[in-house]
This record gives C-alpha cells, structure tokens and sequence, in this order.
C-alpha cells in the first residue's frame, strides 16, 4: 500500500513539472471593443488556445466565439519563446502565422500575414 501511495505521489508530482509555464488563462487586449478570456493548454507537443469567455465594456457577454480555438499549432523554442503557430483575429476573420514571448504573467503575442504584423500584450488571469 506504502508503495502504490508513493507511485500516485510521484505521478502527480511529474504532470506537475511537465506543465508548460504558459498554460493557464489569458486576457487579451481589447479588439473592435471586446476581449477574451483565452484558456492555453498543451495539444500534444504543441500549445493551443481556445476562447473560453468574452467581455466587452459592460461584462461579460454571450459570444459564438466561445470554444472556439484562437491560438494552435505554437511549438514552444524554450525560454518563455514559442513560434511557428497560428492566431486568429475573430473581428476580422484572419489567420495570421503567430508567435509568442511569455515573461512572468505577460503573454506578447504578434500575428503577421506577409510584412504585416498585429501586437498584442496579454495578462494571465490564472
């Protein structure tokens, strides 16, 4: 029994240590006056990100946006640097090739189409 109580232990232990320090919940900037509320998990090797509430100047409101992924395919390029993923813009419907720079509890996130690029800070919520 002490035996299978350590196992557990030590399983739990290492899903903790394997967790990619951007997971978690992110706030976007405001965009066509309404932000979200982003949910970054890891999708197997990858992170992606999945709209999990949107808000605009009065709360909370009842988007067709919710669940849908906004973030996929970032390939994480170690010290808080990930590239090679997709964003997409819900105001305007693009896809922009996307890349990220985590820094404690700040998310500097760009989407580019060609030359073009979008900027945006994002604050972690949890």
């Amino acid at each position: 029994m002490k035996h299978m109580i350590i196992a557990a232990a030590m399983t739990v232990l290492a899903g903790t240590a394997l967790a990619d320090p951007v997971e978690g919940t992110w706030k976007t900037q405001v965009d066509d006056g309404a932000f979200a509320h982003v949910a970054m998990t890891t999708c197997g090797a990858k992170i992606c990100g999945t709209i999990a509430k949107a808000f605009d100047a009065n709360g909370p409101i009842a988007s067709e946006n919710i669940g849908k992924q906004l973030v996929w395919d970032m390939v994480p390029g170690g010290n808080g640097n990930y590239g090679s993923g997709k964003i997409w813009q819900p105001s305007t419907g693009k896809v922009f090739k996307s890349k990220m720079a985590l820094s404690g509890n700040t998310l500097n996130v760009s989407g580019c189409v060609g030359p073009f690029c979008k900027k945006q800070t994002w604050s972690r919520v949890n």
